[in-house]
Protein backbone atom coordinates (compact mmCIF):
# COMPACT_ATOMS: atom_id res chain seq x y z
CA UNK A 1 0.00 0.00 0.00
CA UNK A 2 0.98 3.45 -0.69
CA UNK A 3 3.07 5.45 1.86
CA UNK A 4 3.27 8.88 2.11
CA UNK A 5 5.83 9.60 5.57
CA UNK A 6 5.05 13.21 7.03
CA UNK A 7 8.62 13.74 7.79
CA UNK A 8 12.18 12.64 6.73
CA UNK A 9 15.17 15.09 6.93
CA UNK A 10 16.57 13.25 3.71
CA UNK A 11 18.61 16.37 2.56
CA UNK A 12 20.36 17.14 5.79
CA UNK A 13 21.14 13.58 6.15
CA UNK A 14 23.16 13.37 2.65
CA UNK A 15 24.78 17.04 3.12
CA UNK A 16 25.19 17.61 7.25
CA UNK A 17 25.69 13.98 7.55
CA UNK A 18 27.50 13.14 4.20
CA UNK A 19 24.83 10.17 3.49
CA UNK A 20 24.29 8.95 -0.14
CA UNK A 21 21.07 8.26 0.25
CA UNK A 22 21.02 6.31 -3.56
CA UNK A 23 23.04 3.86 -2.05
CA UNK A 24 21.04 1.04 0.53
CA UNK A 25 20.52 0.84 4.19
CA UNK A 26 22.98 -1.94 4.54
CA UNK A 27 25.97 0.37 2.78
CA UNK A 28 25.56 3.05 4.16
CA UNK A 29 25.74 1.26 7.79
CA UNK A 30 28.93 -0.91 6.03
CA UNK A 31 30.32 2.94 5.00
CA UNK A 32 29.99 4.25 8.58
CA UNK A 33 31.08 0.96 10.65
CA UNK A 34 33.91 2.97 13.63
CA UNK A 35 32.80 6.00 12.52
CA UNK A 36 32.01 7.83 16.24
CA UNK A 37 28.61 10.18 17.22
CA UNK A 38 25.15 9.01 17.61
CA UNK A 39 23.81 6.92 15.16
CA UNK A 40 26.24 6.28 12.66
CA UNK A 41 26.08 2.81 10.83
CA UNK A 42 22.53 2.50 12.38
CA UNK A 43 20.40 4.51 9.80
CA UNK A 44 17.16 3.28 8.56
CA UNK A 45 16.12 5.38 5.39
CA UNK A 46 17.55 5.51 2.66
CA UNK A 47 15.85 5.59 -1.35
CA UNK A 48 16.22 1.94 -2.00
CA UNK A 49 14.37 0.93 0.98
CA UNK A 50 12.01 3.83 0.67
CA UNK A 51 10.91 2.17 -2.68
CA UNK A 52 10.89 -1.13 -1.37
CA UNK A 53 8.35 0.10 1.35
CA UNK A 54 6.71 2.15 -1.10
CA UNK A 55 6.74 4.89 0.69
CA UNK A 56 6.42 7.02 -2.97
CA UNK A 57 5.54 10.28 -1.61
CA UNK A 58 7.40 11.63 1.62
CA UNK A 59 7.24 15.56 3.11
CA UNK A 60 11.65 16.01 3.29
CA UNK A 61 12.69 19.31 5.32
CA UNK A 62 15.47 21.28 4.92
CA UNK A 63 16.55 21.88 8.52
CA UNK A 64 19.21 24.94 9.83
CA UNK A 65 18.62 26.51 12.92
CA UNK A 66 20.94 30.02 14.12
CA UNK A 67 19.26 30.32 17.91
CA UNK A 68 22.54 30.58 19.55
CA UNK A 69 22.76 26.87 20.28
CA UNK A 70 25.91 25.03 19.65
CA UNK A 71 24.36 21.41 18.29
CA UNK A 72 27.17 20.45 15.38
CA UNK A 73 25.69 20.22 11.91
CA UNK A 74 22.37 22.18 12.98
CA UNK A 75 23.13 25.24 14.33
CA UNK A 76 25.01 27.90 12.95
CA UNK A 77 26.11 31.22 14.46
CA UNK A 78 23.71 33.57 11.93
CA UNK A 79 20.70 33.43 10.25
CA UNK A 80 22.45 34.60 7.33
CA UNK A 81 24.05 31.15 7.32
CA UNK A 82 21.31 28.71 8.37
CA UNK A 83 20.03 30.35 5.34
CA UNK A 84 22.66 29.35 2.81
CA UNK A 85 23.17 25.71 4.50
CA UNK A 86 18.84 25.70 3.81
CA UNK A 87 19.63 26.86 0.44
CA UNK A 88 21.86 24.16 -0.59
CA UNK A 89 19.73 21.52 0.99
CA UNK A 90 16.94 22.82 -1.31
CA UNK A 91 19.56 22.50 -4.51
CA UNK A 92 20.34 18.95 -3.21
CA UNK A 93 16.66 17.97 -3.62
CA UNK A 94 16.86 20.01 -6.79
CA UNK A 95 19.82 18.07 -8.14
CA UNK A 96 18.26 15.07 -7.51
CA UNK A 97 15.40 15.90 -9.39
CA UNK A 98 17.45 16.78 -12.30
CA UNK A 99 18.66 13.59 -12.69
CA UNK A 100 15.22 11.91 -12.19
CA UNK A 101 15.70 10.19 -8.65
CA UNK A 102 13.01 12.46 -7.02
CA UNK A 103 10.14 14.52 -8.43
CA UNK A 104 9.58 17.93 -6.19
CA UNK A 105 5.45 18.44 -6.17
CA UNK A 106 4.29 21.49 -5.39
CA UNK A 107 0.32 21.14 -6.68
CA UNK A 108 -2.46 19.25 -6.81
CA UNK A 109 -2.01 18.15 -10.52
CA UNK A 110 1.49 17.15 -9.97
CA UNK A 111 0.14 15.26 -6.88
CA UNK A 112 -2.39 13.37 -8.64
CA UNK A 113 -0.24 12.35 -11.54
CA UNK A 114 2.61 11.25 -9.40
CA UNK A 115 0.16 8.99 -6.86
CA UNK A 116 -1.56 7.38 -10.18
CA UNK A 117 2.10 6.59 -10.91
CA UNK A 118 2.56 4.58 -7.40
CA UNK A 119 -0.78 3.06 -7.05
CA UNK A 120 -1.29 1.12 -10.25
CA UNK A 121 -1.09 -2.56 -10.36
CA UNK A 122 2.40 -2.49 -11.55
CA UNK A 123 5.20 0.37 -10.37
CA UNK A 124 7.56 0.98 -12.82
CA UNK A 125 11.02 0.95 -11.50
CA UNK A 126 12.08 4.21 -12.69
CA UNK A 127 9.32 6.22 -11.60
CA UNK A 128 10.75 9.10 -8.75
CA UNK A 129 10.02 9.29 -5.41
CA UNK A 130 8.12 12.23 -4.60
CA UNK A 131 8.57 14.84 -2.64
CA UNK A 132 6.64 17.97 -0.88
CA UNK A 133 9.16 19.91 0.60
CA UNK A 134 9.08 21.36 4.35
CA UNK A 135 10.93 23.59 6.71
CA UNK A 136 11.54 22.41 10.02
CA UNK A 137 11.88 25.98 11.89
CA UNK A 138 11.92 28.94 10.31
CA UNK A 139 15.55 30.31 11.15
CA UNK A 140 16.73 30.23 7.01
CA UNK A 141 13.77 32.58 6.18
CA UNK A 142 16.17 36.09 7.13
CA UNK A 143 12.51 38.12 7.61
CA UNK A 144 8.82 37.15 6.58
CA UNK A 145 8.59 38.69 3.36
CA UNK A 146 10.97 36.75 2.12
CA UNK A 147 8.68 33.84 2.83
CA UNK A 148 6.82 34.26 -1.10
CA UNK A 149 10.43 34.08 -2.61
CA UNK A 150 11.30 30.35 -0.76
CA UNK A 151 7.35 29.48 -1.82
CA UNK A 152 8.38 30.27 -5.42
CA UNK A 153 11.34 28.37 -4.82
CA UNK A 154 8.93 25.36 -3.88
CA UNK A 155 8.49 25.50 -0.10
CA UNK A 156 5.46 24.54 0.65
CA UNK A 157 5.01 23.57 4.52
CA UNK A 158 6.59 25.53 7.38
CA UNK A 159 7.26 24.43 11.19
CA UNK A 160 8.09 27.87 12.61
CA UNK A 161 10.46 26.56 15.06
CA UNK A 162 12.62 23.35 16.27
CA UNK A 163 13.94 23.03 19.93
CA UNK A 164 14.81 25.81 22.14
CA UNK A 165 13.89 29.22 21.92
CA UNK A 166 13.61 30.17 17.97
CA UNK A 167 13.56 33.72 16.34
CA UNK A 168 10.14 33.74 15.48
CA UNK A 169 8.75 31.28 17.89
CA UNK A 170 9.18 28.85 21.29
CA UNK A 171 10.01 25.35 20.64
CA UNK A 172 10.03 22.21 22.48
CA UNK A 173 11.31 22.64 25.90
CA UNK A 174 10.47 26.22 26.44
CA UNK A 175 7.12 28.30 27.49
CA UNK A 176 7.69 31.32 25.13
CA UNK A 177 5.03 32.29 22.89
CA UNK A 178 5.53 33.90 19.13
CA UNK A 179 8.12 36.34 18.45
CA UNK A 180 6.48 40.05 17.15
CA UNK A 181 8.48 38.69 13.84
CA UNK A 182 7.48 35.23 14.29
CA UNK A 183 3.46 37.05 14.72
CA UNK A 184 4.08 38.30 10.93
CA UNK A 185 5.73 35.14 9.76
CA UNK A 186 2.28 33.53 10.57
CA UNK A 187 0.05 35.49 8.69
CA UNK A 188 2.40 35.88 5.74
CA UNK A 189 2.14 31.51 5.51
CA UNK A 190 -1.59 32.56 5.38
CA UNK A 191 -1.36 35.14 2.70
CA UNK A 192 1.36 33.14 0.59
CA UNK A 193 -0.32 29.48 1.19
CA UNK A 194 2.02 27.94 3.06
CA UNK A 195 0.78 24.68 5.05
CA UNK A 196 1.63 25.90 8.98
CA UNK A 197 3.16 22.41 10.75
CA UNK A 198 2.22 23.18 14.83
CA UNK A 199 5.15 20.08 15.76
CA UNK A 200 7.20 21.67 18.01
CA UNK A 201 5.34 24.72 19.03
CA UNK A 202 5.45 25.14 22.79
CA UNK A 203 1.98 24.88 24.13
CA UNK A 204 1.74 29.11 24.14
CA UNK A 205 2.75 29.30 20.65
CA UNK A 206 0.60 26.84 19.55
CA UNK A 207 -2.37 28.36 20.31
CA UNK A 208 -0.89 31.71 19.18
CA UNK A 209 -0.35 30.39 16.18
CA UNK A 210 -3.76 29.05 15.56
CA UNK A 211 -5.64 32.18 16.54
CA UNK A 212 -3.64 34.16 13.35
CA UNK A 213 -3.51 31.43 11.38
CA UNK A 214 -7.29 29.94 9.56
CA UNK A 215 -5.93 27.64 7.04
CA UNK A 216 -5.21 23.72 6.59
CA UNK A 217 -2.50 22.81 9.54
CA UNK A 218 -1.02 19.33 10.42
CA UNK A 219 1.34 17.88 12.92
CA UNK A 220 3.73 16.28 10.85
CA UNK A 221 5.32 14.14 13.54
CA UNK A 222 3.81 14.59 16.64
CA UNK A 223 2.43 12.12 19.42
CA UNK A 224 -0.06 12.12 22.31
CA UNK A 225 0.84 13.71 25.72
CA UNK A 226 -1.57 11.18 27.63
CA UNK A 227 0.56 8.77 26.69
CA UNK A 228 4.04 9.99 27.29
CA UNK A 229 3.74 13.11 29.46
CA UNK A 230 6.33 15.47 27.96
CA UNK A 231 5.81 19.16 26.37
CA UNK A 232 7.05 17.48 22.93
CA UNK A 233 3.86 15.69 22.79
CA UNK A 234 0.17 17.65 22.19
CA UNK A 235 -2.13 17.43 24.85
CA UNK A 236 -5.65 16.32 24.04
CA UNK A 237 -6.93 19.52 24.06
CA UNK A 238 -4.59 20.38 21.24
CA UNK A 239 -4.92 17.25 19.45
CA UNK A 240 -8.98 18.09 19.23
CA UNK A 241 -8.19 21.50 17.85
CA UNK A 242 -6.05 20.13 15.09
CA UNK A 243 -8.74 17.61 14.76
CA UNK A 244 -11.57 20.45 14.73
CA UNK A 245 -9.26 22.01 11.57
CA UNK A 246 -9.53 18.84 9.95
CA UNK A 247 -5.75 18.66 9.60
CA UNK A 248 -3.59 15.57 10.07
CA UNK A 249 -1.40 14.14 13.17
CA UNK A 250 1.66 11.97 11.40
CA UNK A 251 2.78 9.95 14.57
CA UNK A 252 6.48 9.79 15.13
CA UNK A 253 8.83 6.98 15.51
CA UNK A 254 11.50 8.25 18.38
CA UNK A 255 11.50 6.08 20.94
CA UNK A 256 12.07 8.49 23.79
CA UNK A 257 8.45 9.85 22.08
CA UNK A 258 6.87 6.38 22.57
CA UNK A 259 7.68 4.99 25.80
CA UNK A 260 7.01 7.28 28.84
CA UNK A 261 10.68 7.96 30.71
CA UNK A 262 12.76 5.85 28.13
CA UNK A 263 16.37 7.22 27.43
CA UNK A 264 18.90 6.40 25.11
CA UNK A 265 21.82 6.60 28.15
CA UNK A 266 19.40 4.51 30.28
CA UNK A 267 17.21 2.26 27.72
CA UNK A 268 17.83 -0.03 24.92
CA UNK A 269 15.18 -0.40 22.07
CA UNK A 270 13.55 -3.73 23.17
CA UNK A 271 11.20 -1.96 25.02
CA UNK A 272 9.96 -0.10 22.29
CA UNK A 273 7.39 -1.44 18.98
CA UNK A 274 5.62 -0.39 16.55
CA UNK A 275 2.50 -1.27 18.36
CA UNK A 276 3.46 1.58 20.32
CA UNK A 277 3.13 3.98 16.98
CA UNK A 278 -0.30 2.36 16.56
CA UNK A 279 -1.23 2.98 20.38
CA UNK A 280 -0.86 7.09 19.46
CA UNK A 281 -2.09 6.50 16.40
CA UNK A 282 -5.13 5.05 17.78
CA UNK A 283 -5.64 7.68 20.47
CA UNK A 284 -6.04 10.53 18.13
CA UNK A 285 -8.43 8.03 16.15
CA UNK A 286 -10.26 7.81 19.33
CA UNK A 287 -10.71 11.61 20.34
CA UNK A 288 -11.78 12.23 16.78
CA UNK A 289 -14.52 9.33 16.83
CA UNK A 290 -12.42 8.36 12.71
CA UNK A 291 -9.85 7.25 11.07
CA UNK A 292 -9.28 11.16 9.09
CA UNK A 293 -6.65 12.61 10.99
CA UNK A 294 -4.40 10.06 12.21
CA UNK A 295 -1.53 9.34 9.74
CA UNK A 296 2.48 8.92 9.78
CA UNK A 297 5.30 11.23 10.29
CA UNK A 298 8.34 8.92 11.09
CA UNK A 299 11.27 11.26 11.58
CA UNK A 300 13.49 8.47 11.14
CA UNK A 301 16.44 9.98 10.06
CA UNK A 302 16.03 13.14 12.40
CA UNK A 303 19.52 11.93 14.34
CA UNK A 304 19.18 8.63 15.37
CA UNK A 305 18.94 5.20 13.64
CA UNK A 306 18.06 1.79 14.49
CA UNK A 307 19.36 1.83 18.69
CA UNK A 308 16.31 4.92 19.16
CA UNK A 309 13.39 2.93 16.80
CA UNK A 310 11.42 0.66 17.49
CA UNK A 311 13.38 -3.00 17.97
CA UNK A 312 10.81 -4.54 14.59
CA UNK A 313 11.77 -2.23 12.75
CA UNK A 314 15.19 -2.20 10.86
CA UNK A 315 14.44 -0.23 7.80
CA UNK A 316 12.05 2.25 6.99
CA UNK A 317 10.69 -0.81 4.53
CA UNK A 318 9.39 -2.07 7.82
CA UNK A 319 6.37 0.14 7.52
CA UNK A 320 4.62 -1.83 5.87
CA UNK A 321 4.14 -4.11 8.87
CA UNK A 322 2.30 -1.27 10.29
CA UNK A 323 -1.20 -2.92 8.35
CA UNK A 324 -1.41 -6.51 10.38
CA UNK A 325 -0.47 -4.35 13.50
CA UNK A 326 -3.81 -2.01 12.85
CA UNK A 327 -5.84 -4.89 11.58
CA UNK A 328 -5.44 -6.47 15.54
CA UNK A 329 -6.81 -3.19 16.47
CA UNK A 330 -9.57 -3.84 14.24
CA UNK A 331 -9.18 -0.88 11.58
CA UNK A 332 -10.26 -2.15 7.95
CA UNK A 333 -8.67 -1.51 4.46
CA UNK A 334 -10.05 1.85 4.18
CA UNK A 335 -9.41 2.88 7.37
CA UNK A 336 -5.85 2.17 6.61
CA UNK A 337 -5.33 3.29 3.38
CA UNK A 338 -6.48 7.03 5.22
CA UNK A 339 -3.87 6.57 7.90
CA UNK A 340 -1.29 5.24 5.41
CA UNK A 341 -1.97 8.41 2.89
CA UNK A 342 -5.33 9.01 2.37
CA UNK A 343 -5.08 11.77 5.00
CA UNK A 344 -2.08 13.52 3.78
CA UNK A 345 -3.99 13.48 0.36
CA UNK A 346 -6.81 15.12 1.44
CA UNK A 347 -4.94 17.53 3.53
CA UNK A 348 -2.15 18.54 0.38
CA UNK A 349 -5.43 18.55 -1.93
CA UNK A 350 -7.26 21.07 0.48
CA UNK A 351 -4.84 23.61 0.72
CA UNK A 352 -3.53 23.55 -2.62
CA UNK A 353 -7.27 23.45 -4.38
CA UNK A 354 -7.85 26.58 -2.25
CA UNK A 355 -4.86 28.37 -3.58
Amino acid sequence: MLIIDAHLDLSWNALQWNRDLQLSVNTIRTLEGGMPGKGRAQNTVAFPEMRQGQIGLSIATVLARSTGRTVPHIDYATPAQAYGVAQGQLAYYRALESQGVIRIITDAAALAEHVAQWTGDSIADDVPLGFVISMEGADPILKPDDLEAWYEAGLRLLGPTHYGPGRYAGGTGTELGLTDIGRELVREMQRVGVLLDLTHLSDQSFWQALELYDGPVLASHQNCRALVPHQRQFSDDQLRAIIERDGVIGAAFDDWMLYPGWSPDTADNRLVSMDMVVDHMDHVCQLAGNTRHAAIGTDLDGGFGREQSPHDLDTIADLQNLIPLLEKRGYSADDIAAIFHGNWLRLLNTAWGNK
